[in-house]
């Protein structure tokens, strides 16, 4: 079984992203993160999200029994650039088209956007992190990467400051930051975790190539709860690892 589980894996890291499709249309349907709109009722919502019911290699997960394997680390190659930080009425999202991008084993993609959630969506050996954020990146063909971060609370967080700051309370706001560099809220270590996923907000869609840093990121307790009086809780529960495999450099 671990033979068959580690070739699965192998191949995954080896694999290109099989998805096409991505959110880029307004939601049409009301969504939201508790009540009769929320997760459990997503894919009833609209036959668009049919997938966050029936979709088989869905996220957040929670992380846990990873192979080792070799595989290289990430590489960015983000750049200071003009960024739009919104409020999209379910989280706050940092816009960066043509801000640069990461080197994956399975190819380069340009980084579109980052947003954050409260808690972390992502678990890692069941352990639950205050704040999380995913840097979403698409490449040539439409095909999907995000790299998340997970923040543990602990020292001022320097690079999320100018974000924080200028995060819009209400729904629709948005406030332009003019020379902001993504690579600034990045850990030392590049290290991470890989499987494959899907879109964590309607419609779920599948295919997308996750990879979750190893190395929590700092931020204070002030700063967390600037993001709370906005957003107390945006996180989707945690989906079935099904037959997947994770996979983590070393």
């Amino acid at each position: 079984m671990t033979k068959i589980l580690l070739g699965t894996a192998i191949t995954l890291i080896a694999a290109g992203l099989c998805t096409t499709a991505w959110a880029k249309a307004p939601d049409t349907a009301p969504w939201s993160y508790a009540g009769p709109s929320g997760p459990e009722n997503w894919g009833e919502l609209k036959s668009e999200y049919s997938l966050c019911k029936s979709g088989k290699e869905q996220s957040p997960i929670d992380i846990q029994n990873a192979f080792k394997y070799p595989f290289k680390p990430a590489s960015f190659t983000y750049r200071p650039n003009k960024v739009a930080v919104l409020n999209n009425g379910h989280t706050i999202q940092v816009s960066a088209p043509n801000s640069g991008s990461v080197s994956l084993p399975t190819g380069t993609f340009s980084l579109v956007q980052l947003d954050f959630h409260t808690p972390a969506e992502e678990k890692i050996q069941g352990r639950t992190y205050p704040l999380g954020a995913h840097l979403v990146h698409r490449n040539d063909a439409g095909k999907l990467a995000i790299v998340a971060l997970v923040f543990e609370e602990g020292a001022h967080n320097t690079a999320l400051e100018p974000i924080f700051a200028a995060m819009p309370r209400n729904a629709g706001g948005m406030v332009t930051l003019d020379n902001a560099n993504i690579a600034d809220l990045l850990p030392e270590s590049h290290n991470a975790y890989a499987f494959m996923g899907s879109l964590t907000k309607p419609p779920c869609t599948e295919g997308v190539r996750w990879n979750v840093l190893t190395t929590a990121v700092q931020l204070s307790r002030a700063q967390l709860e600037a993001f709370r009086a906005i957003y107390p809780m945006n996180a989707r529960p945690i989906q079935p690892l099904n037959s997947r495999s994770v996979v983590v450099g070393h």
